[in-house]
């Protein structure tokens, strides 16, 4: 699996649509698999939904809920219930054309029909991909925004219909000189401690991120209906996240009703590596739920992230320490004999002036993925080099880095999965997702620091319990 597509929600469920090859391990015969789930943690994989067309592959797209039959395809049993489930995404063409197709399901996305009038929009390119549509209520309309890849553009386009598509305005390259753009999306975010809202367009770059490879990109301002007008984040290259496996990113349509968050998911790969990853009898996963909302941060305007409330459902029972060194901290870890491969932990550093401190998460002998702070740099960074399995690829072992904007105290919110690590500093004003290959019985946890200081303001830490089953 690849790409997260078509998240929606819809009368109880979240839908999970997915870049599938079911016939591999890796990248081929692209269909879009499906999962759905009533809380975001708990899904059940159904079967595959929309799969490829002998004439064409089902690439990367959207859906969203046809409240009113707009599309004129909603044949609902109920005579009271008017809406259905339409799917947008993108059909390539033998990768000689790429086009914008509609597919649409009436059982609450069980099974789904390719609308006879295909494609919906065909720009005559080959780069042409993963459209995004939502509502854009001010002017009652649908707005789809999609790229040309190989020219780094978004285009936007607006309906009455779902069907039939006038082209308003293209944006791009913004700064961009090589590499492509994907899975573009444009979200209206609150800012924080305010009534204000700015809008939020989302490249997805390939390559050219900062740890190496594919990446996301941000960009803050306004659309007015027609055009997306960079504002705040003129003159800054922004990304998402500083790690080395987020990419593809989806948000959720349709949320329910009083739900005013905006979430989304990411691909936890990189296409440097993607093929090549070490696992057996699967390939591919997404990230945790994320919660966005815009901050200001030092007078300037950043994108923050968090975790879904939704996950502290897995929690176990907690330890919890205050207030103790690091030798403390660690000898209190190391006595608990719990032995833990997926955990969550909240923290409060503060690490001195002079010293690292920081993580090390899943060790063993000679294993450990280091999550740390430098104040002299201002850096927060994940070192991977001694995590495990790094050999696979000569594009996976290193270390990340992003800066930070005061470690005096900086807090911490990390997520530990049997192959996967989440970081969100400081409230999620950077965020930081790394792929892990331990050994079995790396379980171990340790907080460090290079120097005499460092102190351990708080730090609780969960067993999470599996999504899947009963729980182990």
């Amino acid at each position: 699996m690849n790409d997260p597509n078509g998240m929606v929600f819809y009368k109880g469920e979240y839908h999970l649509f997915y870049q599938y090859n079911p016939q591999g391990q890796v990248w081929g015969h692209m269909s879009w698999g499906h999962a759905v789930s009533t809380d975001m943690v708990h899904w059940q994989d159904l079967r595959l939904a929309i799969p490829e067309d002998p004439n064409f592959m089902i690439y990367s797209g959207s859906a969203v809920v046809d409240w009113n039959n707009s599309s004129g395809l909603c044949k609902n049993p109920d005579p009271a219930d008017h809406s259905c489930l339409i799917a947008i995404y993108a059909a390539d063409y033998h990768q000689k054309q790429e086009r914008t197709h509609i597919a649409y399901s009436n059982d609450r996305g069980r099974t789904w029909t390719n609308y006879a009038g295909n494609p919906v929009i065909d720009v005559d390119a080959a780069d042409f991909r993963d459209p995004k549509v939502f509502w854009y209520e001010p002017q009652k309309k649908w707005v789809l925004v999609a790229v040309l890849a190989d020219r780094r553009k978004a285009l936007f386009f607006s309906s009455a219909d779902l069907r039939q598509w006038t082209k308003l305005s293209e944006f791009g390259p913004a700064g961009d000189d090589a590499g492509q753009w994907e899975c573009s999306d444009l979200l209206e975010l609150a800012v924080e401690g305010t009534k204000e809202t700015r809008w939020v367009l989302i490249i997805n770059r390939n390559p050219g991120a900062p740890a190496g490879g594919t990446g996301v990109r941000y960009l803050i301002g306004q659309f007015d209906g027609t055009t997306f007008t960079e504002q705040e984040s003129t003159g800054r290259k922004l990304w998402v996240d500083y790690g080395k496996d987020f990419y593809a990113t989806n948000s959720f349509n349709d949320m329910p009703k009083g739900d005013e968050r905006r979430i989304w998911m990411g691909w936890t790969s990189n296409w440097l590596y993607a093929k090549d990853e070490p696992t057996v009898l699967w390939r591919g996963a997404q990230s945790i739920p994320r919660t966005l909302t815009l901050r200001k941060v030092a007078g300037e305007m950043v994108m923050a992230q968090a975790p879904v409330q939704e996950l502290q459902s897995l929690r176990g029972k907690p330890f919890h320490l205050k207030d103790v060194s690091v030798g403390y901290a660690t000898a209190k870890l190391a006595r608990r004999g719990e032995k833990l491969e997926c955990y969550e932990i909240e923290a409060e550093l503060e690490p001195g002036a002079r010293s690292e401190m920081g993580f090390r998460l899943r060790t063993s002998q000679g294993v450990a993925t280091v999550v740390g702070i430098v104040p002299a740099t201002s850096s927060l960074f994940v070192d991977r080099t001694e995590s495990g399995d790094v050999g696979f690829s000569k594009d996976f072992s290193g270390r990340f880095s992003t800066t930070v904007s005061d470690t005096k105290r900086v807090k911490l919110h990390i997520f530990v999965d049997r192959s996967s690590v989440e970081v969100f500093a400081k409230d999620g004003e950077k965020v930081m997702t790394d792929r892990i290959y331990p050994p079995p019985g790396s379980t171990g946890i340790e907080v460090y620091s290079t120097g005499s200081g460092g102190k351990v303001v708080s730090l609780t830490v969960w067993p999470l319990k599996s999504v899947w089953g009963a729980g182990k």
